[in-house]
């Protein structure tokens, strides 16, 4: 039987000078019969049609524009789908490269410990190169695992920073960590562009506990009064080595939490004594 219309096509530019392109060849596939597929584009408004030349690039249906294409006017794509009893075509997908940009995954990610702070971890990694002399911005997710689930946790409000600190994890255990980006505002684009893949998953595993196992956590009433205890353990804390400082910075709060946990950890030793 002659050809099916291909369907879904989708296309990202790695770089704003190329444009990769791949599409479905309808519901029954090849018909049984060798069938040619051809991607063809040309800019909406003027220009003759253009055939694009290297194909399987993205896998078997696809093709790849490696240069010579213009920003900042439409494009009208499609793919005519040919075999010995007839041709069938797409429908015509328009898209403006600007809005269809993607970037390899971030670089360099790196997961370490935050000092002693048993439940947080820090990632760092680099932007993506192949973008970094255009103008645009990016905004970067993070996931997360333990070791022994397959299931992962989402950390979407990174925005445009590359760093983030993990926090509420579990003593002693590892975690693997993958970043991903997406551009947006390339020369004043309002579209976002499209996700990344993940990078490859780092590992590093928060600092064991040394509490005693197997306490039962405290009931509210024991709650609150542990909550105003170490409350005012801070205070004193910061009257005794802030010197005057106003400002209560998130180092001065992760020492003090590092110098908690070793009085919970001396307490323990104590109760431990015969």
């Amino acid at each position: 039987v002659p050809p099916e219309k291909p369907v879904n096509i989708t296309c990202w530019s790695k770089n704003m000078k190329d444009l990769t392109c791949k599409w479905a060849p309808g519901t029954e596939g090849e018909t049984f019969l060798h069938t040619n597929y051809t991607l063809k584009y040309k800019l909406r408004w003027y220009g003759r049609d253009n055939t694009c030349q290297e194909y399987h690039t993205a896998g078997p249906y696809s093709c790849h524009i490696p240069k010579d294409l213009a920003l900042f006017t439409p494009y009208e794509i499609w793919v005519e789908a040919s075999n010995r009893l007839g041709v069938a075509v797409s429908d015509v997908v328009m898209l403006d490269i600007l809005d269809v940009v993607t970037t390899d995954p971030p670089s360099d990610v790196h997961v370490s410990r935050v000092g002693d702070l048993e439940d947080q971890l820090s990632v760092r990694w680099s932007s993506p190169p192949a973008l970094k002399d255009f103008l645009f911005q990016a905004k970067y997710q993070i996931q997360y695992r333990v070791e022994d689930s397959s299931e992962w946790k989402v950390v979407d409000d990174v925005g445009n920073q590359t760093s983030c600190r993990l926090a509420g994890l579990r003593p002693g255990t590892v975690y693997f960590v993958q970043v991903r980006c997406n551009p947006f505002g390339i020369y004043g684009s309002k579209k976002a562009g499209i996700w990344s893949d993940w990078s490859n998953p780092t590992a590093a595993s928060t600092p064991r506990s040394e509490r005693a196992a197997g306490g039962c956590d405290p009931k509210g009433g024991e709650q609150n009064t542990t909550l105003r205890r170490e409350l005012k353990q801070f205070f004193g804390w910061v009257k005794k080595h802030a010197y005057g400082c106003s400002n209560l910075g998130i180092k001065l709060y992760d020492q003090w939490r590092v110098w908690l946990q070793k009085s919970h950890k001396a307490r323990n030793q104590v109760g431990k004594e015969p």
